[in-house]
């Protein structure tokens, strides 16, 4: 396979040598980045399922204080109860980057700084159980928040943790023995084309010293 895509010079033989040079440090850098985006990626995967617990044990707090709210409500008290909020979350989203990937990273903010004005109603009418289910999710949003930056980073790290992976295993299965291949068949060739050489050299003394020799017995007869 060398000897057809391979042009046996000593130009080549030093272009690929370079050529093997990068690829080699191209391949242990690319192990190093692939190591080490493991490394984040699994940290990210557990602190996404405590982050997913904790958002399902709140979600399913605040919905069971709506279901108790609801029991001791009429349907149409508790919809104007909810149907004016006061309070208003201003999302922004930022990205950071890790071993080149570039990950979201969500920021809540409140629109009015009291805290009380997460509820948009009075407390005359309505039943404690409300409050509590409207504080549980307001509790609940920044770890639902984190959790969906820790989903979106692991689905963009997971690609560049397989892009990354299809790439070491090029260096490493094709194009690395490709170049070595390549280097050991033009070093194979130039030995045989010196040693061809060399005799023929030989050859060429050779006959001159018997030209010479020839020579100088006629002028001795």
């Amino acid at each position: 396979m060398a000897s057809t895509q391979v042009n046996p010079t000593r130009m080549e033989l030093t272009r690929l040598k370079k050529k093997l040079a990068t690829a080699v440090k191209g391949h242990r850098l690319l192990k190093d980045k692939r190591d080490e985006l493991m490394r984040e990626f699994l940290d990210l995967v557990r602190e996404n399922m405590a982050l997913r617990r904790k958002v399902e044990e709140g979600i399913r707090r605040a919905n069971t204080n709506f279901v108790v709210a609801r029991a001791g409500m009429s349907e149409e008290m508790l919809r104007t109860a909810v149907m004016a909020p006061r309070q208003e979350v201003l999302l922004e989203q930022g990205v950071r980057n890790v071993m080149s990937v570039d990950i979201p990273v969500f920021t809540a903010k409140m629109r009015t700084p009291d805290p009380s004005d997460i509820y948009s109603y009075g407390f005359a009418f309505t039943s404690g159980d409300l409050d509590d289910a409207v504080k549980s999710l307001s509790d609940v949003l920044p770890d639902m928040l984190r959790l969906a930056e820790t989903e979106k980073s692991c689905q963009l790290m997971a690609a560049e943790i397989e892009k990354t992976r299809r790439r070491v295993n090029a260096l490493e299965h094709v194009i690395i023995p490709e170049t070595k291949s390549g280097i050991r068949y033009i070093t194979m060739k130039l030995d045989e084309n010196e040693r061809s050489t060399q005799i023929r050299l030989m050859k060429v003394k050779d006959m001159m010293l018997e030209e010479a020799h020839g020579y100088k017995k006629k002028q001795e007869a």
